[in-house]
């Protein structure tokens, strides 16, 4: 039986899940309300006939002036491990955004719908705090369900297990289903993170949504899985795509099982009935694979062994745990110490370029630029890296120019607080000519914004963007090592 005509708003409805909602909502004949500030959301998301509001979940009592009926809150920050490096992000919009969501929904005394994370019964209820993601969402239940109860208010909380289907989305924010289709459809190797038999329940967007409509219509309280029952390894995952496979690094936040118990959605009538397997085997039978690619990555360096600090350190941290990859590190001689230098790793291949000087780095930019040039011609990059915001960095960007390869620069211990009006300038141009960047922290993150004058400091790569990612995130984690040795 569907709901009654209402007035219902979606927060995240331009988002994955909040646009299959809203369409299915409409479809009703509800009036259909989306306040998204657009963080992962889509204009390409947009339904004729929903109430699209632009705006931060903060603000909600600004732009919505209505009482609806129901709210359905999906509005929050959604990457468990992407977490970790923006807690920051995740306070704002699971913290003071909610929080303003709840005194909204005090106010007009209507029903809130809830989506909560699987996260929070991890390994035992262990992972709920193993991550900002985590630790926001369930203590965010807990609020929900203390609000609900205190002022007599209707509401239910809902728990969302490993979503997929058609909309998803891949890179930075991706999910692993999208993120794996897209690396396939490029022909790169998928990434696992290890040890990869991490066990999810994953399940179809159009059973969430049949789900978050029936909880809507009767559901009342805490409690309401929606998770597909079937449930598969990460590793079962990626050998559905028939694909080469790379084991990448283990990360902080990746829990190995969540419980599932459906026992009071399957108790309204609900019930998951789509299947990831056939899932990926309908994909896999309408799309080709692309043209297998190197297992390659083009890395530029102001420096390398043995000259080495936190961020070089952490790169061969990296090389060594994925001896599968090969890296090409364009770099200079720097020091005398260098000059007879071999590569530290089997699977480095060290450019130099330079006199054994301090100076060297000053020839990086061209003389470099020179080297990875020639190196595109030979091989099949999916993307460039550069380890600093550095004279390696201004070679990437001249690299990218002359042949589209996307750049991704990561900032590392880089201090970038007290520079001269010359390098503030340089160093603002080679940020703003790459594709994303990442700061060591939340503070330097600000910091890059403001020199590079970059609304997102993160545009898609195209072709790099989830094997980028996977190597990213992972070089990530050696560098947060590193630097607490150092400090």
């Amino acid at each position: 039986m569907a709901l009654k005509q209402k007035t219902i708003l979606v927060t995240g409805g331009a988002g994955f899940v909040g646009t299959h909602l809203c369409r299915r909502l409409l479809k009703e004949g509800h009036a259909v309300i989306s306040l998204d500030n657009y963080f992962t959301g889509s204009l390409d998301n947009h339904i004729a006939g929903v109430d699209y509001r632009e705006g931060h979940t903060k603000d909600i009592e600004k732009h919505i002036p209505e009482t609806p009926d129901i709210i359905y809150h999906l509005g929050e920050y959604s990457r468990v491990e992407q977490s970790v490096f923006e807690s920051d992000v995740v306070h704002d919009l699971n913290v003071v955004g909610t929080t303003a969501v709840l005194e909204f929904w005090r106010a007009r005394k209507c029903k809130l719908v809830y989506a909560g994370s699987s996260t929070k019964f991890g390994d035992g209820g262990l992972a709920r705090e193993t991550t900002p993601y985590a630790s926001s969402k369930a203590a965010n239940t807990v609020r929900v369900k203390e609000c609900g109860e205190r002022y007599g208010l209707p509401h239910a909380i809902t728990y969302f297990y490993n979503v997929f289907g058609p909309g998803e989305r891949a890179g930075i924010y991706g999910t692993v289903i999208e993120n794996f289709k897209q690396m396939y459809l490029r022909g790169a190797p998928l990434t696992v993170v290890s040890p990869g038999m991490q066990v999810r329940n994953f399940t179809h967007v159009n059973d969430i949504v049949e789900g978050l409509i029936v909880v809507g219509e009767k559901g009342m309280g805490d409690e309401f899985g929606l998770g597909n029952e079937q449930a598969l390894s990460i590793l079962d995952i990626a050998h559905l795509f028939g694909a080469d496979i790379i084991m990448m690094p283990e990360r902080p936040g990746n829990r190995m099982q969540s419980a599932l118990d459906t026992t009071k959605s399957r108790a309204l009538g609900w019930e998951a009935k789509r299947s990831v397997s056939e899932y990926i085997r309908e994909f896999l039978g309408t799309n080709a694979r692309g043209a297998v690619l190197e297992r390659r990555a083009l890395v530029f360096s102001t420096t390398f062994h043995p000259v080495a600090g936190p961020a070089e350190d952490a790169l061969y941290d990296l090389m060594i745990a994925m001896p599968d990859v090969q890296f090409d590190v364009v770099t200079t001689v720097f020091s005398k110490d260098s000059m007879s230098a071999t590569s530290p790793v089997p699977n480095a291949n060290v450019y130099r370029v330079g006199n054994g000087r301090l100076s060297d780095k000053y020839l990086l930019p061209i003389l470099g630029y020179r080297v990875a040039r020639a190196l595109h011609r030979k091989h099949q990059y999916l993307f460039a890296w550069a380890l600093l915001a550095s004279y390696a960095a201004l070679a990437g960007v001249f690299l990218k120019r002359t042949t589209g390869l996307p750049l991704l620069i990561t900032l590392a211990d880089q201090d970038l607080r007290r520079l001269s009006w010359g390098k503030r300038k340089l160093l603002s141009w080679v940020l703003s000519g790459t594709d994303q960047v990442y700061g060591g922290d939340a503070l330097q993150e600000k910091q890059v914004a403001a020199l590079s004058s970059r609304v997102n400091l993160r545009r898609s790569m195209g072709d790099g963007d989830a094997f980028a990612n996977a190597i990213r995130f992972a070089y990530s984690g050696f560098i947060r090592e590193r630097l607490k040795v150092k400090l």
